[in-house]
């Protein structure tokens, strides 16, 4: 066992001298307050140390020591001051009592206070008072958001050392799911003694709660359109979890970082979905050209109705038009029936014969009376000669 002699600052390992606690050495052959002088070769017991421990602090304090050598205030020291030393010990005892029941907590923290090991309390943010030693505190960090990576590979490396985050569809495909869960303590008293092992009980709750809502899902709105609302299926089943475990863990938010095909099949995933874009392009611009062609039939069906009911009026209104005129003249022809005759006949007879080839002959012409005139008259080679 080594000796304290060999570690105080005013020791002598050789009894050259002593220190200011006693003579040492070969010299006086006085002892110091340990019982032992520089060059002692036993350690004394612990009743001795006390007693020496006791004199030399009443020596210290003014009072009359025990040890031979005396200290700095021995027997002639201030009698006045061991008067005060019943009252210093107390006081001195009280302040180191209010020091341990006194705690104060940072806003960021709450403390669990216990009585005897059971659990009493929660302190809130600033000074507390806990009754020490029959009442002890834990000071936990409530507002911290710790993390949890599931399925994260390295970033040297894309490959996975295990199969963490590898789950099943409902559709029957795997996919490589990485995600974050983040937390903090919402219930100290309940986080403290009903979770042994936090970080793992909520990685293990998790992950779970991940593969439940992956297995209700079909691979392609897992890589798509629907991780928004898988984050919210996966962070409230989480949460529902650790409640019935009454842990007092609050999840803050649930970040999906990524969802792929696995590793080794990831090159021939990204040909399917080459090929399925390519199939949507094209169906999109199918889908184009038939509304471009459908647009155009339906302008042209509408075109058509519209002239079938321009046609249609025309001649309706023309029909009516007749009518009435027929009935205008037929009243006129009632008041001039020989007149109204001829007029009719005349307008008939220009009507039919108006673009027929005419040609006029006098039969009276070749008589006596109708020497040397031509009974042929070209009608039509005058009409084209006046138009040219």
């Amino acid at each position: 066992m080594r000796r304290f002699n060999d570690r105080i600052p005013f020791g002598s390992n050789n009894g050259g001298g002593g220190g200011p606690w006693g003579g040492g050495g070969d010299r006086g052959g006085d002892k110091g307050p340990w019982g032992g002088g520089g060059g002692g070769q036993q350690v004394p017991d612990l009743d001795e140390l006390l007693r020496k421990g006791r004199d030399q602090l009443k020596v210290i304090l003014g009072g009359k020591g025990g040890g031979r050598g005396g200290g700095p205030r021995g027997e002639g020291g201030d009698p006045g001051i061991g008067r005060y030393l019943p009252y210093a010990i107390p006081l001195v005892l009280a302040v180191a009592w209010l020091m341990q029941s006194f705690y104060s907590v940072k806003p960021e923290e709450k403390s669990v206070e216990l009585f005897l090991g059971k659990f009493t309390t929660i302190g809130e943010p600033g000074l507390n008072f806990a009754f020490w030693p029959l009442v002890t505190y834990i000071v936990l960090p409530v507002t911290r958001e710790n993390t949890i990576d599931i399925g994260t590979a390295p970033a040297s490396a894309r490959a996975r050392t295990s199969d963490q985050g590898l789950m099943l569809t409902g559709d029957e495909n795997i996919v490589d799911i990485d995600f974050q869960v983040v937390w903090n303590i919402a219930r100290p008293d309940l986080f403290l003694f009903n979770l042994a092992e936090p970080s793992e009980t909520i990685q293990a709750v998790s992950e779970s709660a991940m593969r439940e809502v992956i297995a209700r899902s079909e691979l392609k709105a897992i890589l798509s359109r629907d991780r928004a609302a898988i984050s919210q299926d996966v962070q409230a089943l989480i949460q529902t979890t650790l409640d019935g475990y009454e842990s007092g863990v609050n999840i803050v938010r649930l970040n999906f970082d990524g969802a792929d095909p696995p590793p080794q099949v990831i090159d021939a995933f990204r040909d399917v979905q080459a090929a399925e874009q390519d199939r949507d392009t094209e169906e999109k611009r199918a889908e184009a050209y038939a509304n471009q062609i459908l647009a155009g039939a339906r302008g042209s069906v509408a075109q058509i109705l519209q002239e079938a009911g321009g046609y249609r009026a025309q001649v309706v209104n023309e029909a009516r038009g007749e009518a009435a005129r027929f009935e205008s003249v037929y009243a006129e022809y009632v008041l001039a029936p020989e007149v109204t005759r001829k007029r009719l006949y005349l307008e008939t007879m220009e009507r039919v014969l108006g673009g027929v080839d005419k040609i006029i002959i006098d039969q009276n012409i070749g008589g006596a009376g109708g020497q040397g005139v031509v009974p042929y008259l070209p009608l039509n080679e005058l009409r084209r000669g006046g138009s040219n």
